[in-house]
């Protein structure tokens, strides 16, 4: 039988892991008030302009770097294929990912850059829209779709080839307002 020590100690762990998911559900936009996800209801929201940034890489061997700047893959074009499908991911991303509000894009920029120094293909994008909610989503979409691309497309000579560092590196428009994250 458990002491009235034990029993007070239980209710003490369920009250603060209960208030503990009170304060986490408050600052979740995509958590209802019985605790199921829901989509952000942005009817009331201003249309403004809004963009993202976002980055990622793929690391990659040396002569793998060089094979794909010297555009020798024999699967093709390998940021070509890349690009065309950032954007592709970009435009798919409220049917990936469940929460999200499809959203009319105004602009899908991927850039790559090649850095040998480091053995990487560096892929930053640029999206657009006037709406009622931010593109972060599709930033960080077409990033990591063009780089499972250029990963597909590279693999076979590389083994050794990693995904690494997508992450949101600025935003623009909206209620939050602008923020600078590198």
């Amino acid at each position: 039988m458990a002491g009235t020590g034990e029993i007070l100690a239980e209710e003490v762990d369920r009250l603060a892991n209960h208030e503990a998911n009170q304060d986490i559900r408050v600052g979740l936009t995509h958590i209802d008030d019985s605790g199921k996800a829901a989509m952000v209801n942005v009817g009331a929201k201003s249309v403004t302009r809004r963009t993202a940034v976002a980055k990622g890489s793929v690391v990659m061997q040396a002569a793998t770097l060089k094979t794909v700047k010297e555009n020798a893959i024999e699967k093709g074009d390998v940021l070509g294929v890349a690009r065309i499908a950032g954007i592709m991911g970009a435009k798919s991303t409220s049917q990936l990912i469940p929460l999200c509000h499809p959203l009319p894009l105004d602009k899908v920029e991927i850039k790559f850059r090649l850095d040998e120094e480091r053995s990487l293909v560096e892929i930053e994008t640029i999206v657009e829209t006037q709406s009622k909610t931010g593109v972060e989503m599709e930033a960080l979409t077409a990033v990591s779709v063009a780089a499972l691309a250029i990963y597909d497309m590279v693999k076979a000579i590389d083994r050794r080839a990693m995904i690494d560092g997508i992450k949101l590196v600025r935003k623009t428009g909206g209620k939050s307002g602008d923020i600078e994250l590198e």
